[in-house]
């Protein structure tokens, strides 16, 4: 039944998508587009180290940039997410890696850089793909061509991008610190890091990798700062739902401690995925891949406003509504949001645990008997309170 559930969600979303390309089908599957790019570039990882690196762009001109900021997809349905990213024609031309000069990535590059919507204008080597980029970490998108040239006007560049951009000397991670501290969106800085744009060494990076990576850099960074503040007195859970997806976020005294456990129906029966740390953060890729830094960093900031330290217990239960996934972000910005809700205070962590798979439909027991953090709170000193 959940199954089915899911299934039908997806079928009417696409359902949708394909009535669109129906009555205006000659706007995707042409051999040229002309629209405002958000602005937004991707970089594929398909052929690894030669990838697909291009602009997107809707077939319409004016104020586009709602398309590809996702920290301003708050209320949005998933419908609404899936049907607009849609819209975005990817164009593409292979690129190595290494190649981060010359006229095609610098133009990019400018596109990354640009604090406005671009005017651009592509022609490709034939009519564009109708097929649709579904891959779970990234946001989708809709019709592929490969290009043959491309028009770029109108771009303003943001200054601060601008100047890491020109400097030279900096490490990617102190690049990406530096943006992320002068408040330029995450969603804007992955970009700029997949692009070649950040660090000694540069290289295109693919737009799945940048954005853990990004998360990744950004939490170590908030880990370090918080480990000098004091640890909370209280047992504080969070809550929020949205596009599918439950949050709880549990809050209890203990130094800085994180574990994330993920829950999901998958033809119709209910798997478990985890993943953990301690002050030393993890030394391995995250069972649960980019959410794992997505949620992370979501709380630290938490933390960091607040001038706290605490051990950190997430909850993300993925229901058949969930039916297309739109990207890892909406785990980071489910987080954020989750975070801005009034807590709910308990006198123990067992109390806090109850109060937060009580908002959920799947129990205490089967969350914790799939995690490891009740075995590391087993292993704890005296020094963890102090």
């Amino acid at each position: 039944m959940l199954q089915s559930n899911s299934q039908d969600i997806r079928r009417a979303i696409l359902a949708k998508w394909h009535e669109t390309l129906s009555k205006h089908g000659n706007l995707f599957s042409s051999d040229s587009i002309s629209g405002t790019s958000p602005p937004s570039v991707f970089v594929g990882s398909y052929n690894y180290p030669k990838v697909f690196v291009g602009p997107m762009i809707p077939p319409v001109h004016g104020d586009t940039s709602l398309l590809d900021s996702p920290e301003r997809w708050g209320g949005k349905s998933l419908e609404d997410i899936v049907n607009f990213r849609l819209n975005l024609v990817r164009g593409i031309q292979k690129v190595s890696i290494e190649q981060t000069e010359g006229k095609y990535i610098e133009n990019l590059q400018e596109v990354a850089m640009s604090s406005k919507p671009i005017d651009t204008d592509l022609t490709f080597e034939k009519p564009t793909s109708a097929n649709i980029s579904l891959d779970g970490e990234s946001a989708p998108f809709g019709p592929v061509g490969i290009i043959n040239s491309a028009k770029f006007s109108g771009s303003t560049s943001e200054k601060s991008i601008e100047k890491t951009f020109y400097d030279k000397d900096l490490k990617a991670q102190d690049a990406v610190l530096n943006l992320y501290n002068s408040g330029i969106e995450i969603s804007k800085i992955q970009k700029c890091f997949s692009i070649g744009m950040l660090g000694q060494k540069r290289k295109l990076v693919p737009t799945k990798w940048s954005i853990t990576a990004t998360d990744d850099i950004i939490s170590k960074s908030l880990v370090d700062e918080i480990l000098d503040f004091g640890i909370i007195d209280s047992y504080r859970v969070f809550f929020f739902e949205h596009l599918g997806n439950v949050f709880t976020v549990i809050l209890f005294p203990h130094r800085w401690i994180y574990e994330m456990i993920e829950a999901w129906y998958s033809n119709g029966i209910l798997g478990f995925g985890s993943d953990y740390e301690d002050a030393r953060g993890i030394d391995h890729p995250p069972a649960i891949a980019g959410a794992y830094f997505a949620a992370k960093l979501g709380v630290l900031e938490y933390l960091i406003k607040n001038q706290i330290q605490s051990g950190v217990i997430i909850l993300r239960e993925i229901r058949p509504e969930y039916a297309i996934p739109v990207g890892v972000w909406q785990v980071r910005e489910g987080i954020r949001t989750a975070m801005k809700q009034n807590p709910i205070i308990s006198d123990s962590l067992d109390n806090a645990l109850t109060t937060a798979s009580n908002k959920m439909s799947i129990s205490k027991s089967e969350w914790l008997s799939h995690g490891n953090i009740s075995k590391l709170l087993r292993q704890k000193t005296m020094s963890d309170y102090f």
